[in-house]
Parts: C-alpha cells; sequence; structure tokens
C-alpha cells in the first residue's frame, strides 16, 4: 500500500507543476551548444515562457508530457518512497539496540532512489521529448514528433512564493540541464547520442560552449517548481494516509 499511495501523492503534485517542467525543459534546451549571443532567445524568463508558450503553442502545451509525467511520478515515487517505507516497516532501518542507524537509513535512501531513477528513466525521455514539441517559430532542441494522447485543454495555474530551495536548485541545476539535452540528443540506428557521450560530457561542452551560466538555464523553472511540487506530494500523501487508515479500521 506504500507503493500506491507515495505513486499517488506524487501525481496529485505532477498535476499542477507539470507546466513548469514544459517551461524547465524548454528553457534548458533554448541556445544549446551555441555561444550566447548567437541564437534567437524565445523564452527570456520563466513569466516570458509561460506567455510565449500559452500564446503560441496553446494553454494545453503547457501540460505537454503529462501522461508519461504522471506515471514516471507513480513509479519512481512509488518505487523511492514504498521501498523506503518498506526498508523502516521491516526494522532495517535501526540497530540491534532499536536506534535510528544514519549509515543503514542513507543506504536505504540511496537504493531506493537508484531502482527509481533506473526503472523511470525511458519514461523521462518520452515527457522530455513531448515537452519540448513546439511550433516552429518557438522551437527548441530537438524535435521529436511523438503523438500520444490528442491535446487536452488544463487551465490550471498555481501561484506559490518560494522561501526555500535555493541551494537545491544551486546544485541541482548543471546536472537537470545536462540531463534533459542527453534525453532529447537525437541518435544514430543503434540508439547511441550523436551530441554527447555521457553527463560528463554534456556539462564540459555546455560549459565550454555556453560558458558557466549555460548551466543553469532554466533555473528560475526549477526553483518555482520545487517548492510547491514537494508541498503537494506531502499534502496528497497525508490525505491518502489519513484515508487509507480511516476505512481500514
Amino acid at each position: 500500500m506504500d507503493f500506491l499511495m507515495s505513486g499517488l501523492a506524487a501525481c496529485g503534485a505532477c498535476v499542477f507543476t507539470n507546466p513548469l517542467e514544459v517551461v524547465k525543459t524548454r528553457m534548458q534546451l533554448q541556445g544549446e551548444l551555441q555561444a550566447p549571443g548567437t541564437y534567437q532567445r524565445h523564452y527570456r524568463n520563466v513569466f516570458h515562457a509561460f506567455f510565449t508558450i500559452g500564446k503560441v503553442d496553446g494553454l494545453a502545451a503547457l501540460q505537454k508530457g503529462l501522461a508519461p509525467a504522471l506515471l514516471y511520478q507513480f513509479l519512481m515515487n512509488g518505487i523511492r518512497l514504498g521501498t523506503y517505507g518498506l526498508a523502516e516497516a521491516k526494522g532495517y532501518l535501526h540497530t540491534a539496540d532499536g536506534n535510528l542507524s544514519p549509515v543503514h537509513s542513507a543506504a536505504a535512501g540511496a537504493l531506493a532512489g537508484i531502482m527509481g531513477a533506473y526503472l523511470g528513466s525511458p519514461i523521462y525521455m518520452v515527457k522530455t521529448h513531448l515537452q519540448a514539441q513546439a511550433a516552429s517559430e518557438i522551437a527548441v532542441g530537438h524535435q521529436y514528433k511523438h503523438q500520444i494522447f490528442p491535446p487536452q485543454s488544463w487551465k490550471v495555474a498555481l501561484a506559490a512564493a518560494m522561501v526555500s530551495g535555493i541551494a537545491v536548485v544551486m546544485a541541482m541545476t548543471p546536472f537537470d540541464v545536462a540531463s534533459t539535452r542527453l534525453y532529447n540528443q537525437p541518435t544514430d540506428t543503434h540508439g547511441k547520442g550523436l551530441m554527447y557521450r555521457g553527463i560528463l560530457d554534456a556539462l564540459l561542452q555546455t560549459a565550454r560552449t555556453e560558458g558557466i551560466w549555460g548551466m543553469y538555464k532554466g533555473i528560475g523553472a526549477s526553483y518555482f517548481r520545487l517548492g510547491p511540487h514537494t508541498i503537494l506530494s506531502l499534502f496528497f500523501w497525508d490525505q491518502l494516509r489519513f484515508l487509507y487508515h480511516t476505512y481500514t479500521k
């Protein structure tokens, strides 16, 4: 049951934060391997990106990739939180005398995270491809032509004030940019990437060609996404646990 509730809680948060994920993906692909000032900036900042996407691609485009995003969140977080909760329930996080072991806890968290990320990676790639799709006048990055479901209109906006998460996005955004580009790069007939050899190569090429700030593209979107997604995940998690325990007594 922990797997199910963890996955559903993350899906609830994803519905509200997916538009920011679309904005983040496009800003991270903008100007890929082009020196600053040599390309047209379709998205100047988070708010301009929202306006541009809504105006050119339509409001429904702000929820592009929602289906695989929900599946990814359900799978990754279901496995990650569910596995950790199972380890806690079985007592693996405690020492023989009953005290919580930081080493055991860190090991269980790392293993659960690796399992979730590994199994969710193919779905994340599809999500990235769909979120990068745009009208030709505002297209960035390689344009895959996937079509899973017909476009649906989602007229939902979430306004949130961020008071924390700066350190997280500063540390993680370069790797997020690299992963977005790795997932979105064109491939040869054998499925091998044509632009990057791996995450380190993607980071080095980006820094060398676009400068240090190129590694922080989309940081505004990541920042404004982080807080709502975390809060909503915890909110839905608490509500689902409450309902489960209420109706199973």
